[in-house]
């Protein structure tokens, strides 16, 4: 399943401080947790989605409600709480594993439909939201290249670079590379 943490930051000041915690503390943190396989950041491009998305591919619910979860700072922002705005979190089925998205590629998403991105001819995935906000019901994504033209982008698609490399818990790695996921 895939768990998305979505949000904004209010605080211009400390908002590069943020990101370091995020990035580098956080992240590891949730990707060391017994059932989350991998973890990545993202950093919208455009407005009229949250500035800041993470993906993670997780078990199922159980995890985000464990103890380990919980110690590893899964729902705890503590200091930075009163400057994060606009923060969703939503459980997805559709893909067993996020797609890891690298610095020459673009992640893009819909919440209306895929028509978009057929019309743009993007291979993409589906995602239906099965636990917390639910809302989106629905998503569209899809990896992008980055030299892809996107001045004409149709509203409905957001798009979205990778703040950091796609981190996986060391149990998904065989002599230092991802595990291979079955698609059976």
């Amino acid at each position: 399943m895939i768990y998305t943490v979505e949000c904004s930051f209010a605080d211009p000041r400390s908002e590069v401080e943020w990101n370091d915690f995020y990035s580098f503390d956080k992240l590891p943190a949730l990707v060391s947790v017994s059932g989350f396989h991998t973890s990545q950041r993202f950093k919208a491009l455009g407005e009229g989605c949250p500035v800041y998305l993470a993906m993670h591919s997780v078990d199922g619910l159980d995890i985000l409600t464990s103890e380990e979860y919980r110690q590893k700072g899964g729902g705890n922002f503590a200091r930075w709480q009163p400057h994060i705005t606009d923060w969703h979190r939503n459980l997805y089925a559709g893909l067993d594993r996020t797609p890891a998205v690298g610095p020459d590629e673009i992640l893009a998403m819909s919440e209306k439909g895929p028509e978009s991105l057929i019309r743009l001819g993007f291979a993409f995935n589906e995602l239906h939201a099965v636990a917390l906000e639910k809302f989106p019901e629905y998503r569209w994504l899809a990896r992008l290249n980055r030299s892809q033209t996107f001045e004409a982008l149709p509203t409905d698609i957001h798009l979205y670079e990778p703040m950091t490399a796609q981190l996986v818990n060391s149990d998904d790695t065989v002599y230092g590379k991802p595990r291979q996921v079955s698609d059976a």
